[in-house]
């Protein structure tokens, strides 16, 4: 007898993450500061007193207790995830049934409609506009005729850099049967979150990271908040020790500084803008950059018909950039970074 493989697993669409070196890495999103020196020997003075024999906190206790502090959110409704993309694999599987239908708002992070298939669930989609918008009708109207238990989407959007409003939000949350999620990765750099409405909605679960604005994506570290009702199920569903020692130790010092990542944030966010405004005059003498979207987040969506080739000249040039078929995501850089990628695509764009 041979064994065959559960039909679930076969042709898995797998996430392509870039892992070749790159003098200028503009690709994933994170954040281009370095962590000062003053924080780093905290940290390691840190992780020094970490019992490396033990078990880590299950419930994050502390580092939730820095977050809550942090976001005003009570720490008994966070979950701690080893980064909300675990947080993601617990919530899509588990709130889904055979056959149920879990509703996502394209283009946007494709990991969502990915677990669908290990519980024999669907993905169903609905496709923005050219100006890479959907009205909270049109999500309402969407998710009841397909019958959707679960709609996930990120405000701001990745990749399209384009926020969603918070009433808008609170509209559908208020008017759908299903559970909402609401992937605020990188609302740091905008305005609008639910963070503060998660007691008052049963369905309503907000993720948040702490690698974009704050600088941790090394680490991984990210929270689910919800009411206690469904977060006392995502404590129950995740496994016992998910966010290891080192980083709830790491994370409890570097969320002990806002100043530092309010700074961190503010300085991400001019140079997005400095980009952004770089890009925008680029983009009025080089028709191969057809539209450039305005942005929220610490990334530039823009179109291109030349997308691929584009991608590969600047790999080759030493800059990676994310390619996403037909449009392009570009991550904001420190100011040379920024300047060395605009200087490659005025040499390359026609």
């Amino acid at each position: 007898m041979s064994y065959r493989l559960p039909k679930k697993l076969e042709n898995l669409p797998k996430y392509d993450p870039v892992t070749e070196t790159y003098r200028v890495r503009l690709d994933a999103n994170e954040s281009f500061l370095e962590m000062p020196e003053k924080i780093k020997k905290e940290i390691m003075e840190a992780v020094s007193h970490v019992e490396f024999n033990r078990y880590p906190d299950p419930n994050a206790t502390r580092l939730c207790e820095k977050f809550g502090e942090l976001f005003h959110v009570k720490p008994e409704l966070l979950t701690a995830g080893n980064g909300s993309d675990e947080l993601i694999s617990i919530i899509v599987p588990n709130f889904l049934g055979q056959g149920d239908t879990m509703l996502t708002i394209l283009p946007d992070f494709s990991m969502y409609s990915f677990y669908t298939r290990m519980v024999g669930a669907k993905a169903e989609a609905l496709n923005k506009d050219e100006n890479m918008k959907v009205t909270p009708e049109q999500i309402i109207e969407k998710t009841a005729q397909c019958n959707a238990k679960l709609l996930v989407f990120s405000n701001p959007c990745n990749p399209t850099a384009v926020t969603m409003g918070r009433e808008d939000i609170l509209k559908i949350v208020g008017a759908v049967d299903a559970m909402v999620v609401v992937d605020e990765a990188y609302m740091e750099f905008s305005e609008g979150s639910v963070l503060d409405e998660i007691e008052n909605y049963e369905n309503l679960i907000v993720l948040k990271t702490c690698s974009k604005a704050f600088g941790m994506a090394a680490i991984r570290l990210g929270f689910a908040a919800a009411n206690a009702r469904i977060t006392n199920i995502l404590k129950t569903l995740k496994a016992p020790y998910n966010v290891n020692s080192m980083t709830q130790a790491v994370g409890c010092v570097i969320l002990g500084h806002r100043e530092y990542l309010e700074k961190c944030t503010a300085q991400i966010k001019a140079s997005t803008q400095e980009l952004y405004q770089n890009m925008a005059a680029l983009a009025e003498k080089k028709k191969d950059i057809q539209k450039l979207y305005p942005t929220e987040t610490n990334f530039l969506y823009l179109k291109t018909e030349h997308s691929g080739e584009i991608f590969e000249a600047l790999k080759k040039e030493g800059i990676s950039i994310r390619n996403m078929n037909g449009y392009l995501r570009i991550s904001a850089g420190s100011r040379a970074e920024n300047q060395e990628l605009i200087r490659a695509l005025d040499k390359l764009l026609q």
